[in-house]
């Protein structure tokens, strides 16, 4: 009898290593107990409590007290689950109150919410079906797949750099000025749809993007923008992220974030038009999956709330500055400029043994490994499913955070050399500083810092 299953390709996969393995904790929070891989058995947590500097908790809200019993009244009233699809029976008022506080955060006319970040970014670009996505060459993977479900033909342009999206532009105005002018088919370039993507945050490298430029080089190209918050939301003035920070939020035509991150509960949004989110819930993305429940609702609306109104970003912050600037006085070099601290080690394949390292001395931290490094860039064929079109791309995997907000990701059209040999730019390790870490969390972590960084000569 043939052979049709899979039993060899999982064996011969887990042969050549596996890339993630579940460590259980007891709780969420600032600090806690973690078990060793359980593998399917019953987690044994460890004698050792830890500082956990590798979550993206940044508020800390998990552990509120307000958004806890936000959850717990939910439970009680509404119920524990939604029992299907909102567009069936699983529609609650608790889904409504939080997109409405998510609209009138982020200055948009409505929103809509989703059972993860990830698949917020899938559905709004389904949504779309963009005939071409320009996009940020470290933006989230579930962008890229979004992109793939949809059709639409990836450009990338380097990351942070409006001059390199320009030129994207150009190259592509020039495809479509040759086309017309050699009077031959010119593949409905002349007339097709183009959506920027970007997100707003990178925790690839804790930079900023420059949303203002962004905006102009859609507003010149008569193209729609979508920024993800995944990484920004609840931590700007008045519990935004980066787009109402700077302003341009009038200027943006899709927000989308997560629910997972600053705002202590679970889940995905996309905010936008009332068209926008209309037409959201016509698509499957949207049908096909139950809602967010009752208790997630209403944990992310009482930890928005918290974040406009109490002290918890000003607190992360403080901590913030503290680490980065602890960080440096040590001699360690710090990128950046958010609540996302990477620290460059500058020894290749270190970032593991300095991870463990650290997580001995009671600190728990994040790393790149680029001992053995995946490529940077790994060669896939996307289907241009509106055109037929075969199209090289390219796809990186660099985030070191995976959780709800999604892993970082790049699929790209590329006209400069091949980079299937590039490896990741820098050995980091990662600090991501909490509001609800103390000053003696802080001092342990630095201290961490300073005693592993001597250990291996770094310092």
């Amino acid at each position: 009898m043939a052979d049709r299953g899979f039993d060899q390709d999982l064996e011969k996969r887990l042969e050549d290593g596996r890339k993630h393995r579940l460590t259980p904790v007891d709780r969420i929070d600032a600090r806690g107990y973690a078990s060793e891989p359980p593998e399917g058995g019953l987690p044994v947590l460890g004698a050792a409590e830890r500082v956990v500097f590798a979550s993206n908790n940044y508020l800390g809200l998990t552990a509120d007290q307000h958004v806890q019993n936000a959850a717990r009244q939910a439970a009680a009233t509404v119920g524990t689950g939604t029992g299907g699809s909102r567009v069936g029976t699983g529609d609650t008022i608790v889904n409504h109150d939080l997109e409405r506080l998510l609209a009138e955060t982020l200055g948009t006319e409505r929103a809509l919410t989703f059972s993860s970040g990830y698949s917020a970014n899938v559905a709004a670009i389904v949504t779309l079906e963009p005939d071409v996505v320009f996009v940020d060459e470290c933006v989230h993977v579930s962008t890229l797949d979004g992109c793939q479900l949809a059709g639409a033909e990836v450009v990338t342009y380097d990351h942070c750099d409006p001059d390199a999206l320009e030129r994207e532009l150009r190259a592509r105005d020039d495809q479509i000025t040759a086309g017309t002018q050699a009077g031959g088919p010119t593949d409905g370039t002349d007339d097709e749809s183009w959506l920027f993507v970007t997100d707003s945050v990178f925790s690839i490298d804790g930079q900023v993007a420059p949303l203002e430029a962004l905006c102009a080089h859609a507003e010149a190209a008569g193209a729609w923008i979508l920024v993800d918050e995944s990484h920004a939301t609840g931590l700007y003035a008045g519990g935004g992220g980066i787009a109402h920070a700077e302003g341009v939020a009038d200027r943006v035509h899709i927000q989308t974030g997560s629910l997972a991150t600053a705002l202590a509960s679970q889940g995905g949004y996309v905010a936008g038009s009332s068209a926008l989110i209309n037409c959201l819930i016509d698509e499957r993305p949207f049908t096909a999956s139950a809602g967010l429940t009752p208790m997630a609702a209403a944990a992310a609306s009482e930890a928005l709330h918290r974040s406009k109104h109490g002290d918890a970003r000003e607190r992360l912050w403080e901590n913030v500055t503290r680490i980065r600037d602890g960080l440096q006085s040590l001699g360690y070099l710090v990128d950046g400029d958010s609540q996302i601290l990477p620290v460059r080690l500058e020894q290749p394949g270190l970032a593991p043994e300095f991870v463990a390292a650290v997580a001995d001395a009671g600190i728990v931290i994040s790393g790149i490994d680029t001992a053995n490094p995946r490529p940077r860039c790994a060669t896939k064929t996307i289907e241009h499913a509106k055109s037929g079109r075969s199209r090289d791309t390219t796809t990186e995997v660099t985030d070191p955070v995976t959780n709800g907000a999604g892993e970082t990701g790049d699929e790209r059209e590329r006209t400069s050399p091949d980079p299937s040999t590039e490896t990741v730019a820098h050995e980091r390790v990662y600090v991501f500083p909490m509001a609800t870490h103390t000053r003696d969390d802080i001092f342990d972590c630095l201290e961490a810092f300073q005693d592993v960084g001597e250990q291996f000569g770094i310092l």
